[in-house]
């Protein structure tokens, strides 16, 4: 099972990714937790993102890229992995796919997670509100300001995407406003009709 998940910030996501982990024990690809996770490492690739990073500049996507292929190549991606917060451009996603023919491997499928936008400003406003009365620490882009730009910066940069992947016929659409178990089962159904045509 390769599969990308797409959607605005707050669409829900990271959680159904992690649900996905859980259930099928394939590994979630985020390019924040690779990118650490390759510093750490000191690989080739992440001493050159240390680099740019103690610089105060953003990585490159040639960066990002090559961290991922690292990624995708170790052991606990053979059987296939979920990619959550990337390729966020149309170049990014130009070299997944370039990256995964190079290796004889596809997608299988890419998942939307069909939301809106006025709603979500509310979960992200009540989100901090629950964490706030729990005493936890509110994260800093869960205000309304901080995730209107984020929003904007998804329509702009990221949400060409749909439109790549709908030409590609990988495309799957899940309502992301029903509830976080509706919106797993839905995955779930897709994921199963996937493998059921054969592409897994």
């Amino acid at each position: 099972m390769r599969l990308i998940l797409l959607g605005p910030p707050g669409a829900g996501k990271g959680t159904q990714a992690q649900r996905l982990v859980e259930k099928f024990g394939t590994p979630q690809l985020s390019t924040g937790d690779m990118l650490r996770a390759a510093v750490k490492a000191e690989t080739e690739v992440g001493k050159r993102a240390k680099a740019v990073m103690d610089a105060g500049e953003l990585v490159s996507d040639a960066i990002v890229n090559a961290i991922v292929a690292e990624r995708i190549d170790q052991a606990d991606c053979a059987n296939g992995f979920i990619l959550d917060g990337y390729p966020r451009t149309l170049v990014q996603a130009d070299a997944v796919g370039d990256m995964l023919a190079e290796r004889g491997i596809e997608l299988d499928v890419v998942i939307e997670l069909v939301v809106d936008d006025k709603a979500l400003v509310g979960r992200i406003l009540k989100r901090a509100e629950e964490a706030e009365a729990a005493g936890e620490a509110v994260r800093k882009d869960d205000n309304a300001e901080v995730f209107d730009e984020r929003l904007r910066e998804y329509y702009k940069k990221t949400a060409p995407l749909i439109g790549y992947y709908y030409a590609k016929g990988l495309l799957k659409n899940v309502d992301g406003m029903a509830s976080m178990d509706e919106v797993t089962r839905q995955i779930e159904a897709v994921i199963e009709a996937s493998a059921k045509d054969g592409k897994s």
